[in-house]
């Protein structure tokens, strides 16, 4: 009996003992995935946490949208900016890869990946705030700001509060030089000073081969500036009426000026170019016309930014035409003589489409009957051609003017996008939106299409006035059917003395008439 009840203890304690051991072993290895999920994915956590905060609404933004607030943290942010799109284009005549504007090296900025985001945190503005490392709380609310910024400021294609991954980089960046930091092939510099006051954030890969846009994705470059909590200046959003005021007066108008500006000035070189080339085709032979005709026409036909690209090629500052423009200060690329060029291009074949189908339409016998009478041709042209045609050619100009209005695509290569000299009001609506400002987009939007829509209008009661006045003049000038004189054909047979009688008389009629 002693030995059973022996070899039952034994047992309960070997029991025992692999229970415990299966505990332990267990628990070292959940605490291992939980260091592991920790140690690889501790952003996925951040990236959750800054999604809550934000639906949460537990940072208070202001009602334009460039500063935030956050209880129980020590500084905030003012004057964020987001710039949704960077440039490849080289400064100065080197190539820096992609690259943003920055506004000064005192900010805060963030560039944000399709993979990745890098953070940047001056180390004048670290040392202020006491932050010591990238895992300090403080760049945690850092994050948490630009996020609840960036996704008021716009939802994007790719939210900044959805980035897993990030890069933290504090560092001095004075001089020119900057402060970078490598992340694989791919150099970030932020506060380099390209030319003087113009500082850039760049992003270079291994050689001038490695395509920074296809292979990094860049999507937007976000920054602020750091203050202290309580010396912010959050705007509260006021009633509907005070914060359209406050929009209208806020607004810059620029680009309302610049295509006013550009399409009055475009219209009246379309206006006469477009007549002179009607008339032009109408009086040579018919394939030297086929070819003008083509030639004339093919702007109408072609994308904007095809013909944006010829004339930015034929016109660049690397042609001897475009050098020479530029040497005595009138440049034809990235100026606003570039905006009023790019609308007369695209708008021309309007007007001569118009004006020629206008001038084809009109009765040739009576002009050969106003040469008779001896006029010339530029008398036939002012005083016979334009006033009967004048219907279609007011169409034609009023639809080049529409068509000048919302030029963009050839504008855009062209010209630029130069705030208050070569943004139009289409170009505004393009980076307002990719700049995430949606109410200055609807505003351009809205003017646009009250624009259009007075232009319509006026085409529409244009051409039932002109078809109300043909209709009455047919109908007063029509003359009694003639009587038959008994000859054989109706009396159309006549003698030669009858048909210059009849000749004599039109002719005496027409020059009443016209003259």
């Amino acid at each position: 009996m002693e030995t059973a009840k022996a070899a039952g203890v034994r047992r309960s304690a070997t029991g025992f003992a692999a229970s415990v051991l299966r505990a332990v072993a267990a628990a070292i290895l959940a605490g291992g995935m939980l260091g592991a999920c920790m140690v690889v994915a501790p952003s996925s956590a951040w990236a959750a946490d800054a999604e809550q905060a934000v639906q949460d609404a537990e940072v208070e933004i202001s009602a334009d949208g460039d500063a935030a607030r956050m209880e129980g943290c020590d500084f905030a942010v003012e004057g964020f900016e987001c710039s949704r799109t960077g440039s490849a284009r080289d400064i100065d005549g080197l190539s820096y890869g992609y690259t943003y504007r920055l506004s000064g090296t005192d900010r805060v900025a963030v560039v944000n990946t399709a993979d990745y985001a890098v953070l940047f945190i001056p180390r004048t503005v670290a040392d202020e705030f006491g932050i010591e490392d990238e895992g300090s709380s403080q760049v945690q609310e850092i994050k948490t700001y630009l996020a609840a910024l960036d996704e008021n400021f716009s939802t994007g294609v790719n939210p900044l509060a959805s980035q897993e991954e990030w890069k933290v980089l504090i560092a001095d960046a004075e001089g020119t030089e900057g402060a970078s930091l490598a992340v694989g092939d791919v150099v970030f510099t932020f506060g380099r000073e390209i030319s003087e006051g113009r500082f850039y954030v760049t992003i270079e890969g291994p050689d001038d081969a490695f395509d920074v846009k296809s292979e990094v994705r860049p999507s937007q470059m976000d920054s602020g500036l750091l203050v202290p909590a309580e010396g912010a200046v959050i705007a509260q959003k006021g009633g509907p009426l005070e914060q359209v005021g406050e929009f209208l007066s806020s607004m810059d108008y620029s680009p309302l000026w610049v295509t006013l500006k550009t399409c009055g000035v475009a219209i009246v070189f379309v206006f006469f170019l477009g007549l002179a080339a009607a008339y032009f085709t109408l009086r040579i032979s018919k394939r030297a016309q086929d070819i003008f005709d083509t030639i004339f026409t093919i702007p109408m036909v072609l994308p904007p930014t095809v013909c944006g690209f010829l004339l930015l090629s034929a016109l660049g500052r690397n042609t001897a035409f475009g050098r020479f423009f530029q040497e005595i200060g009138f440049p034809l690329v990235f100026s606003w003589q570039a905006t009023v060029i790019a609308a007369v291009v695209v708008a021309f074949p309007l007007m001569y489409r118009s004006a020629r189908g206008a001038f084809e339409s009109l009765d040739p016998n009576m002009l050969d009957a106003a040469r008779t009478l001896g006029w010339s041709n530029g008398r036939i042209f002012l005083r016979l051609m334009l006033p009967l045609a004048w219907s279609s050619i007011a169409s034609g100009t009023v639809l080049a003017f529409a068509r000048a209005l919302g030029e963009f695509g050839c504008t855009l290569f062209l010209a630029g996008n130069q705030l208050g000299s070569t943004r139009t009001i289409p170009i505004a609506i393009y980076f307002e939106w990719m700049n995430g400002n949606t109410e200055a987009t609807w505003f351009w939007t809205i003017v646009l299409l009250v624009f259009s829509f007075l232009v319509i209008l006026f085409i529409n009661l244009w051409s039932r006035h002109t078809t109300r006045y043909r209709q009455k003049s047919s109908h007063e000038g029509r003359s009694p059917k003639p009587r038959r004189n008994g000859t054989r054909g109706g009396g159309r047979r006549r003698s030669a003395k009858g048909l210059r009688e009849d000749g004599a008389g039109s002719a005496d009629v027409l020059g009443e008439g016209v003259a």
